[in-house]
Protein backbone atom coordinates (compact mmCIF):
# COMPACT_ATOMS: atom_id res chain seq x y z
CA UNK A 1 0.00 0.00 0.00
CA UNK A 2 1.45 3.27 -0.86
CA UNK A 3 0.74 6.72 0.59
CA UNK A 4 0.70 9.77 -1.71
CA UNK A 5 2.75 13.03 -0.59
CA UNK A 6 0.36 15.79 -0.69
CA UNK A 7 1.58 18.84 -2.65
CA UNK A 8 3.13 21.88 -0.33
CA UNK A 9 3.21 25.08 -1.86
CA UNK A 10 6.72 26.65 -0.69
CA UNK A 11 6.22 29.85 1.77
CA UNK A 12 6.66 33.30 0.38
CA UNK A 13 10.28 33.43 1.85
CA UNK A 14 11.23 30.17 0.35
CA UNK A 15 10.03 31.58 -3.15
CA UNK A 16 11.67 34.56 -2.78
CA UNK A 17 15.40 32.86 -1.98
CA UNK A 18 14.69 30.38 -4.73
CA UNK A 19 13.82 33.70 -7.34
CA UNK A 20 17.01 35.23 -6.11
CA UNK A 21 19.35 32.11 -6.29
CA UNK A 22 17.72 31.56 -10.32
CA UNK A 23 18.66 35.22 -10.44
CA UNK A 24 22.37 34.92 -9.89
CA UNK A 25 21.73 32.08 -12.57
CA UNK A 26 20.63 34.43 -14.79
CA UNK A 27 23.08 37.16 -14.52
CA UNK A 28 25.40 34.26 -15.96
CA UNK A 29 23.17 33.33 -19.34
CA UNK A 30 21.49 36.65 -19.83
CA UNK A 31 23.55 38.64 -21.94
CA UNK A 32 24.49 42.32 -19.75
CA UNK A 33 23.40 45.31 -21.08
CA UNK A 34 21.88 48.76 -20.25
CA UNK A 35 19.70 51.69 -21.67
CA UNK A 36 20.40 55.20 -21.11
CA UNK A 37 18.66 57.14 -18.76
CA UNK A 38 17.42 60.47 -18.41
CA UNK A 39 16.07 62.55 -15.58
CA UNK A 40 13.17 64.34 -16.26
CA UNK A 41 10.03 66.66 -14.06
CA UNK A 42 6.87 64.71 -13.22
CA UNK A 43 4.03 66.09 -11.38
CA UNK A 44 6.67 68.60 -9.36
CA UNK A 45 9.07 65.11 -8.82
CA UNK A 46 12.23 64.28 -10.72
CA UNK A 47 11.88 60.49 -12.28
CA UNK A 48 14.33 58.72 -13.99
CA UNK A 49 13.09 57.45 -17.52
CA UNK A 50 15.12 55.01 -19.75
CA UNK A 51 15.02 56.14 -23.08
CA UNK A 52 13.99 54.29 -25.82
CA UNK A 53 16.31 53.68 -28.75
CA UNK A 54 19.40 53.39 -26.50
CA UNK A 55 19.97 49.95 -25.71
CA UNK A 56 23.58 48.07 -25.99
CA UNK A 57 25.33 45.35 -24.81
CA UNK A 58 27.93 46.45 -22.16
CA UNK A 59 30.71 44.18 -19.68
CA UNK A 60 28.75 40.95 -18.01
CA UNK A 61 29.24 41.29 -14.30
CA UNK A 62 28.10 37.67 -13.23
CA UNK A 63 27.16 37.33 -9.62
CA UNK A 64 27.87 34.26 -7.07
CA UNK A 65 27.16 33.38 -3.68
CA UNK A 66 28.66 36.62 -2.00
CA UNK A 67 25.55 38.24 -3.90
CA UNK A 68 22.82 36.12 -2.69
CA UNK A 69 24.03 36.72 0.74
CA UNK A 70 24.18 39.79 0.46
CA UNK A 71 21.42 40.93 -1.67
CA UNK A 72 18.97 41.20 1.28
CA UNK A 73 20.56 43.39 3.58
CA UNK A 74 21.09 46.13 0.57
CA UNK A 75 17.62 45.42 -0.28
CA UNK A 76 16.58 46.40 3.24
CA UNK A 77 18.93 49.61 2.61
CA UNK A 78 17.40 50.59 -0.50
CA UNK A 79 13.59 50.25 0.35
CA UNK A 80 14.18 51.64 4.05
CA UNK A 81 12.19 54.52 3.79
CA UNK A 82 9.54 52.19 2.38
CA UNK A 83 9.61 49.76 4.80
CA UNK A 84 9.68 52.67 7.57
CA UNK A 85 6.15 53.80 6.52
CA UNK A 86 4.42 50.52 6.27
CA UNK A 87 5.69 49.97 10.05
CA UNK A 88 4.58 53.67 10.92
CA UNK A 89 1.46 53.11 9.01
CA UNK A 90 0.73 49.73 10.85
CA UNK A 91 1.16 50.88 14.20
CA UNK A 92 -1.16 53.89 14.05
CA UNK A 93 -3.59 51.35 12.90
CA UNK A 94 -2.80 48.98 15.72
CA UNK A 95 -3.64 52.10 18.20
CA UNK A 96 -7.22 52.80 15.67
CA UNK A 97 -8.21 48.86 16.32
CA UNK A 98 -7.62 49.29 19.60
CA UNK A 99 -9.67 52.21 20.42
CA UNK A 100 -12.29 49.90 19.43
CA UNK A 101 -14.06 52.70 17.74
CA UNK A 102 -14.06 50.87 13.74
CA UNK A 103 -15.52 47.87 15.66
CA UNK A 104 -18.27 49.42 17.39
CA UNK A 105 -19.27 50.76 14.09
CA UNK A 106 -19.26 47.59 12.32
CA UNK A 107 -21.29 46.10 14.78
CA UNK A 108 -24.19 49.24 14.74
CA UNK A 109 -24.79 48.98 11.67
CA UNK A 110 -24.49 44.97 11.84
CA UNK A 111 -27.75 45.17 14.80
CA UNK A 112 -29.73 46.92 12.56
CA UNK A 113 -30.53 43.56 10.48
CA UNK A 114 -32.40 42.53 13.88
CA UNK A 115 -34.12 45.22 14.09
CA UNK A 116 -35.54 45.40 10.34
CA UNK A 117 -35.78 41.96 8.44
CA UNK A 118 -37.16 43.00 5.44
CA UNK A 119 -34.02 45.39 5.32
CA UNK A 120 -31.20 42.62 5.16
CA UNK A 121 -30.16 43.19 1.28
CA UNK A 122 -30.06 46.53 2.15
CA UNK A 123 -27.55 45.83 5.30
CA UNK A 124 -25.64 43.23 3.28
CA UNK A 125 -24.94 46.50 0.83
CA UNK A 126 -24.06 48.67 3.42
CA UNK A 127 -21.63 46.68 5.71
CA UNK A 128 -20.09 45.25 1.86
CA UNK A 129 -19.64 49.06 0.78
CA UNK A 130 -17.91 49.60 4.08
CA UNK A 131 -15.96 46.72 4.36
CA UNK A 132 -14.78 47.81 0.28
CA UNK A 133 -14.19 51.44 1.06
CA UNK A 134 -11.64 49.89 4.14
CA UNK A 135 -10.14 47.73 1.80
CA UNK A 136 -9.90 50.96 -1.13
CA UNK A 137 -8.60 53.30 1.63
CA UNK A 138 -6.36 51.85 4.56
CA UNK A 139 -5.61 48.81 2.73
CA UNK A 140 -8.06 46.31 5.20
CA UNK A 141 -6.21 42.83 4.88
CA UNK A 142 -5.52 40.22 8.02
CA UNK A 143 -7.48 42.74 10.20
CA UNK A 144 -10.58 41.34 8.37
CA UNK A 145 -9.70 38.38 9.92
CA UNK A 146 -11.21 39.35 13.41
CA UNK A 147 -14.45 40.28 11.59
CA UNK A 148 -15.38 37.51 9.92
CA UNK A 149 -16.03 36.33 13.42
CA UNK A 150 -18.94 39.00 13.50
CA UNK A 151 -19.91 38.47 10.24
CA UNK A 152 -20.25 35.06 9.39
CA UNK A 153 -22.66 34.75 12.46
CA UNK A 154 -24.71 37.45 11.37
CA UNK A 155 -25.30 35.77 7.91
CA UNK A 156 -26.28 32.46 9.49
CA UNK A 157 -28.74 34.36 12.08
CA UNK A 158 -30.54 36.15 8.70
CA UNK A 159 -30.90 33.18 7.28
CA UNK A 160 -28.07 32.69 5.24
CA UNK A 161 -24.98 30.87 5.27
CA UNK A 162 -21.24 30.93 5.66
CA UNK A 163 -19.83 31.87 2.67
CA UNK A 164 -22.40 34.86 2.60
CA UNK A 165 -20.89 35.64 6.04
CA UNK A 166 -17.08 35.47 4.45
CA UNK A 167 -17.97 37.50 1.30
CA UNK A 168 -20.02 40.38 2.85
CA UNK A 169 -16.60 41.45 4.58
CA UNK A 170 -13.52 39.13 3.50
CA UNK A 171 -14.25 39.47 -0.26
CA UNK A 172 -15.71 43.33 0.18
CA UNK A 173 -12.66 44.04 1.70
CA UNK A 174 -10.65 41.91 -0.85
CA UNK A 175 -12.39 43.54 -3.96
CA UNK A 176 -12.02 47.41 -2.37
CA UNK A 177 -8.29 46.42 -2.14
CA UNK A 178 -8.05 45.69 -5.46
CA UNK A 179 -9.97 48.67 -6.66
CA UNK A 180 -8.38 51.08 -4.34
CA UNK A 181 -7.67 54.61 -4.82
CA UNK A 182 -5.88 55.69 -1.56
CA UNK A 183 -4.54 52.17 -0.04
CA UNK A 184 -0.99 53.31 1.03
CA UNK A 185 0.78 49.43 0.82
CA UNK A 186 0.05 48.89 -2.70
CA UNK A 187 -0.41 52.33 -4.29
CA UNK A 188 1.70 53.98 -2.26
CA UNK A 189 4.14 51.84 -2.03
CA UNK A 190 4.00 51.07 -6.24
CA UNK A 191 3.27 55.05 -7.19
CA UNK A 192 6.56 55.94 -4.89
CA UNK A 193 9.17 53.19 -6.78
CA UNK A 194 7.53 54.22 -10.25
CA UNK A 195 8.22 57.80 -9.36
CA UNK A 196 4.90 59.55 -9.72
CA UNK A 197 2.95 61.87 -7.29
CA UNK A 198 1.54 59.69 -4.63
CA UNK A 199 -2.15 58.93 -4.75
CA UNK A 200 -2.28 60.52 -7.75
CA UNK A 201 -4.94 59.55 -10.37
CA UNK A 202 -7.64 58.92 -7.81
CA UNK A 203 -10.35 60.03 -9.94
CA UNK A 204 -10.31 56.88 -12.21
CA UNK A 205 -9.38 54.70 -9.13
CA UNK A 206 -13.09 55.61 -7.84
CA UNK A 207 -15.20 54.60 -11.01
CA UNK A 208 -12.88 51.38 -11.04
CA UNK A 209 -13.42 50.94 -7.55
CA UNK A 210 -17.46 51.60 -7.70
CA UNK A 211 -17.71 48.91 -10.68
CA UNK A 212 -15.73 46.62 -9.04
CA UNK A 213 -17.41 46.63 -5.58
CA UNK A 214 -21.00 47.07 -7.67
CA UNK A 215 -19.98 43.80 -9.12
CA UNK A 216 -19.33 41.74 -6.32
CA UNK A 217 -22.40 43.28 -4.64
CA UNK A 218 -24.59 41.69 -7.40
CA UNK A 219 -22.67 38.46 -7.59
CA UNK A 220 -23.38 37.98 -3.53
CA UNK A 221 -26.92 39.04 -3.72
CA UNK A 222 -27.98 36.83 -6.62
CA UNK A 223 -26.59 33.91 -4.49
CA UNK A 224 -28.72 35.04 -1.59
CA UNK A 225 -31.82 35.29 -3.86
CA UNK A 226 -31.04 31.45 -4.75
CA UNK A 227 -30.54 30.50 -1.08
CA UNK A 228 -34.20 32.19 -0.29
CA UNK A 229 -36.04 30.43 -3.21
CA UNK A 230 -34.15 27.60 -2.19
CA UNK A 231 -33.03 26.37 -5.64
CA UNK A 232 -29.38 26.03 -3.57
CA UNK A 233 -28.18 24.60 -0.14
CA UNK A 234 -26.09 27.09 1.77
CA UNK A 235 -23.15 25.78 3.14
CA UNK A 236 -22.73 25.84 7.24
CA UNK A 237 -20.07 24.23 9.18
CA UNK A 238 -21.46 22.74 11.92
CA UNK A 239 -18.22 21.40 13.58
CA UNK A 240 -17.65 25.45 13.56
CA UNK A 241 -18.58 27.66 16.62
CA UNK A 242 -21.06 30.57 15.29
CA UNK A 243 -22.18 31.45 18.51
CA UNK A 244 -23.17 35.85 18.02
CA UNK A 245 -21.26 37.96 20.48
CA UNK A 246 -23.41 39.31 23.22
CA UNK A 247 -22.31 42.85 23.12
CA UNK A 248 -23.38 43.02 19.33
CA UNK A 249 -26.54 44.88 19.78
CA UNK A 250 -24.02 47.31 22.38
CA UNK A 251 -24.61 51.17 21.01
CA UNK A 252 -21.70 53.16 19.45
CA UNK A 253 -20.39 55.43 22.34
CA UNK A 254 -19.78 59.54 21.40
CA UNK A 255 -16.44 58.43 22.25
CA UNK A 256 -16.44 56.13 19.60
CA UNK A 257 -18.09 58.60 16.84
CA UNK A 258 -15.49 61.41 17.96
CA UNK A 259 -12.53 58.84 16.91
CA UNK A 260 -14.33 57.46 13.20
CA UNK A 261 -14.67 61.48 12.71
CA UNK A 262 -11.14 61.83 13.26
CA UNK A 263 -10.10 58.91 10.62
CA UNK A 264 -12.48 60.77 8.36
CA UNK A 265 -10.98 63.80 8.75
CA UNK A 266 -7.56 61.43 8.31
CA UNK A 267 -8.07 60.32 4.91
CA UNK A 268 -9.61 64.03 4.13
CA UNK A 269 -6.54 65.57 5.07
CA UNK A 270 -4.68 62.85 2.83
CA UNK A 271 -6.35 63.10 -0.29
CA UNK A 272 -6.60 66.88 -0.09
CA UNK A 273 -2.10 66.57 1.07
CA UNK A 274 -1.47 64.39 -1.41
CA UNK A 275 -3.21 66.45 -4.36
CA UNK A 276 -2.69 69.59 -3.80
CA UNK A 277 0.44 70.19 -1.27
CA UNK A 278 2.37 66.77 -3.19
CA UNK A 279 3.07 64.81 0.01
CA UNK A 280 4.92 62.21 -0.28
CA UNK A 281 5.35 58.79 2.19
CA UNK A 282 7.51 60.83 5.08
CA UNK A 283 4.60 63.52 5.23
CA UNK A 284 2.10 60.53 4.84
CA UNK A 285 3.81 58.42 7.71
CA UNK A 286 3.27 62.13 9.83
CA UNK A 287 -0.51 62.31 9.27
CA UNK A 288 -1.10 59.08 10.50
CA UNK A 289 1.30 59.14 13.78
CA UNK A 290 -0.95 62.75 14.54
CA UNK A 291 -4.05 60.68 14.22
CA UNK A 292 -2.67 57.89 16.24
CA UNK A 293 -1.63 60.16 19.11
CA UNK A 294 -5.00 62.01 18.82
CA UNK A 295 -7.23 58.76 19.14
CA UNK A 296 -5.23 57.56 21.46
CA UNK A 297 -6.03 60.63 23.92
CA UNK A 298 -9.77 60.49 22.62
CA UNK A 299 -10.05 57.40 23.42
CA UNK A 300 -7.80 57.62 27.10
CA UNK A 301 -5.70 54.86 26.12
CA UNK A 302 -3.36 54.75 29.06
CA UNK A 303 -0.14 55.44 27.14
CA UNK A 304 1.47 51.65 28.28
CA UNK A 305 -1.84 50.65 26.33
CA UNK A 306 -1.18 52.58 22.99
CA UNK A 307 2.40 51.77 22.71
CA UNK A 308 1.50 47.75 23.04
CA UNK A 309 -1.22 48.58 20.41
CA UNK A 310 1.29 50.89 18.31
CA UNK A 311 3.72 47.73 18.28
CA UNK A 312 1.39 44.79 17.91
CA UNK A 313 0.26 47.09 14.96
CA UNK A 314 3.58 47.31 13.64
CA UNK A 315 4.48 43.64 14.09
CA UNK A 316 1.64 43.18 11.67
CA UNK A 317 3.52 44.53 9.23
CA UNK A 318 6.98 42.39 9.66
CA UNK A 319 5.90 40.15 6.48
CA UNK A 320 5.37 42.75 4.80
CA UNK A 321 8.71 44.68 5.59
CA UNK A 322 10.76 41.60 5.24
CA UNK A 323 9.29 40.65 1.78
CA UNK A 324 9.86 44.03 0.65
CA UNK A 325 13.42 44.29 1.66
CA UNK A 326 14.00 40.70 0.23
CA UNK A 327 12.41 41.55 -3.10
CA UNK A 328 14.12 44.61 -3.51
CA UNK A 329 17.25 42.72 -2.79
CA UNK A 330 16.16 40.92 -5.94
CA UNK A 331 16.54 43.70 -8.28
CA UNK A 332 20.14 44.17 -6.63
CA UNK A 333 21.26 41.28 -7.69
CA UNK A 334 19.97 41.84 -11.68
CA UNK A 335 20.52 45.33 -11.57
CA UNK A 336 24.56 44.31 -10.54
CA UNK A 337 24.58 41.43 -12.99
CA UNK A 338 23.07 44.08 -15.48
CA UNK A 339 20.67 42.41 -17.10
CA UNK A 340 17.78 44.47 -15.74
CA UNK A 341 17.78 46.50 -19.03
CA UNK A 342 18.41 43.43 -21.00
CA UNK A 343 15.17 41.65 -19.41
CA UNK A 344 12.92 44.82 -20.08
CA UNK A 345 14.44 44.98 -23.72
CA UNK A 346 13.05 41.80 -24.56
CA UNK A 347 10.24 42.57 -23.15
CA UNK A 348 9.34 45.62 -25.31
CA UNK A 349 10.46 44.01 -28.47
CA UNK A 350 7.87 41.30 -27.86
CA UNK A 351 5.15 44.00 -27.30
CA UNK A 352 6.07 46.57 -29.81
CA UNK A 353 3.62 44.92 -32.33
CA UNK A 354 0.92 45.32 -29.99
CA UNK A 355 -1.36 48.56 -29.34
CA UNK A 356 -0.98 50.25 -25.63
CA UNK A 357 -4.13 49.01 -24.68
CA UNK A 358 -2.95 45.63 -25.08
CA UNK A 359 -0.18 45.96 -23.33
CA UNK A 360 -1.77 46.91 -20.20
CA UNK A 361 -3.74 43.87 -20.00
CA UNK A 362 -0.74 42.16 -20.61
CA UNK A 363 0.71 43.60 -18.12
CA UNK A 364 -2.42 43.19 -15.64
CA UNK A 365 -2.28 39.49 -16.64
CA UNK A 366 1.52 39.28 -15.79
CA UNK A 367 1.21 40.54 -12.46
CA UNK A 368 -1.73 38.15 -11.42
CA UNK A 369 0.79 35.31 -12.21
CA UNK A 370 3.38 36.82 -9.95
CA UNK A 371 0.68 36.99 -7.44
CA UNK A 372 0.67 33.22 -7.10
CA UNK A 373 4.26 33.57 -5.80
CA UNK A 374 4.43 36.78 -4.15
CA UNK A 375 1.04 37.37 -2.49
CA UNK A 376 2.41 40.43 -0.68
CA UNK A 377 0.72 43.61 -2.31
CA UNK A 378 3.79 45.89 -0.81
CA UNK A 379 6.13 43.35 -2.05
CA UNK A 380 4.96 42.25 -5.18
CA UNK A 381 4.97 46.01 -5.87
CA UNK A 382 8.61 46.05 -4.52
CA UNK A 383 9.37 43.13 -6.96
CA UNK A 384 7.84 44.26 -10.23
CA UNK A 385 7.47 48.30 -10.41
CA UNK A 386 10.94 48.61 -10.63
CA UNK A 387 10.90 46.29 -13.93
CA UNK A 388 7.26 48.10 -15.11
CA UNK A 389 7.80 51.02 -14.63
CA UNK A 390 10.30 51.66 -16.83
CA UNK A 391 8.82 49.32 -19.46
CA UNK A 392 5.31 51.22 -19.62
CA UNK A 393 8.12 54.22 -20.86
CA UNK A 394 9.52 51.80 -23.73
CA UNK A 395 5.98 50.83 -24.98
CA UNK A 396 4.21 54.06 -24.89
CA UNK A 397 1.74 54.02 -21.76
CA UNK A 398 2.02 56.02 -18.49
CA UNK A 399 3.53 54.72 -15.28
CA UNK A 400 0.22 55.42 -14.00
CA UNK A 401 -1.41 52.63 -15.81
CA UNK A 402 1.20 50.58 -15.23
CA UNK A 403 0.85 50.64 -11.31
CA UNK A 404 -3.41 50.61 -12.13
CA UNK A 405 -1.97 47.51 -13.70
CA UNK A 406 -0.37 46.26 -10.78
CA UNK A 407 -2.96 46.89 -8.50
CA UNK A 408 -5.77 45.07 -10.53
CA UNK A 409 -3.94 42.38 -10.71
CA UNK A 410 -2.13 42.07 -6.89
CA UNK A 411 -6.05 42.60 -5.55
CA UNK A 412 -8.13 40.52 -7.91
CA UNK A 413 -6.17 37.10 -7.70
CA UNK A 414 -5.41 37.54 -4.17
CA UNK A 415 -8.78 36.62 -3.33
CA UNK A 416 -8.73 33.15 -4.66
CA UNK A 417 -4.88 32.00 -4.39
CA UNK A 418 -3.86 29.55 -1.74
CA UNK A 419 -0.48 31.13 -0.82
CA UNK A 420 -2.37 34.04 0.48
CA UNK A 421 -2.32 33.55 3.81
CA UNK A 422 -5.70 35.74 4.90
CA UNK A 423 -7.44 33.63 2.16
CA UNK A 424 -6.44 30.58 3.68
CA UNK A 425 -7.18 31.90 6.69
CA UNK A 426 -11.07 33.21 6.31
CA UNK A 427 -11.52 29.33 5.04
CA UNK A 428 -9.97 28.50 8.07
CA UNK A 429 -12.41 30.05 10.14
CA UNK A 430 -15.23 29.84 8.47
CA UNK A 431 -15.38 25.91 8.12
CA UNK A 432 -15.20 26.41 4.27
CA UNK A 433 -13.49 24.05 2.19
CA UNK A 434 -10.37 26.48 0.14
CA UNK A 435 -11.79 23.73 -2.96
CA UNK A 436 -15.53 24.30 -2.02
CA UNK A 437 -14.71 28.51 -1.70
CA UNK A 438 -12.88 28.02 -5.44
CA UNK A 439 -15.64 26.85 -7.17
CA UNK A 440 -18.11 29.34 -5.39
CA UNK A 441 -16.11 32.23 -6.27
CA UNK A 442 -14.33 31.76 -9.57
CA UNK A 443 -17.11 33.25 -11.84
CA UNK A 444 -16.71 36.37 -9.66
CA UNK A 445 -12.94 36.35 -10.40
CA UNK A 446 -13.60 35.74 -14.40
CA UNK A 447 -15.89 39.00 -14.41
CA UNK A 448 -13.31 41.28 -12.35
CA UNK A 449 -10.92 40.26 -14.48
CA UNK A 450 -12.96 41.17 -17.67
CA UNK A 451 -13.75 44.60 -16.15
CA UNK A 452 -10.18 44.58 -15.38
CA UNK A 453 -9.30 44.30 -18.84
CA UNK A 454 -12.15 46.82 -20.28
CA UNK A 455 -11.36 49.78 -17.78
CA UNK A 456 -7.49 49.46 -18.86
CA UNK A 457 -8.19 50.79 -22.49
CA UNK A 458 -9.16 54.14 -21.67
CA UNK A 459 -6.33 55.29 -19.94
CA UNK A 460 -4.17 53.69 -22.28
CA UNK A 461 -5.86 55.12 -25.41
CA UNK A 462 -8.31 57.61 -24.55
CA UNK A 463 -7.01 60.06 -22.02
CA UNK A 464 -3.39 60.52 -20.74
CA UNK A 465 -3.64 59.00 -17.17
Amino acid sequence: MTSRRKLRIPDTFSILLIIMALFILLTWIIPAGEYDRATTQVGGLQKEVLIPGTYKTVTPSPQGPGAFLTAPVKGFTAAAQIIGFCFLVGGAFGIFNRSGAIEAGIRNILSRSNNHPGRKKTIICIIMVLFSLAGATFGMSESVLVFIMITIPLAIAMGYDSIVGVSISFLAAGTGFAGAFLNPFTIGIAQGIAEIPLFSGWLYRIIIWVILTAAAIIFVLNYISKLEKGTIKGYINKKTDFSFPEDTEQKISRRHRRILIILATTFLVLIIGSSLWKWYINEIAGLFLAAAIIVAFTGKMKSSDAMQAFVEGAKGMTMAALVIGISRGLLIIATDGKIIDTMLHGLAVRTEGFSPAITAQLMFLIQGGINFFVPSGSGQAALTMPVMAPLSDLVGISRQTAVLAFQLGDGIFNMIIPTSGVTMGAMSIAGIPYQKWVKWLWPLILILTILSILLLIPPALLFNY
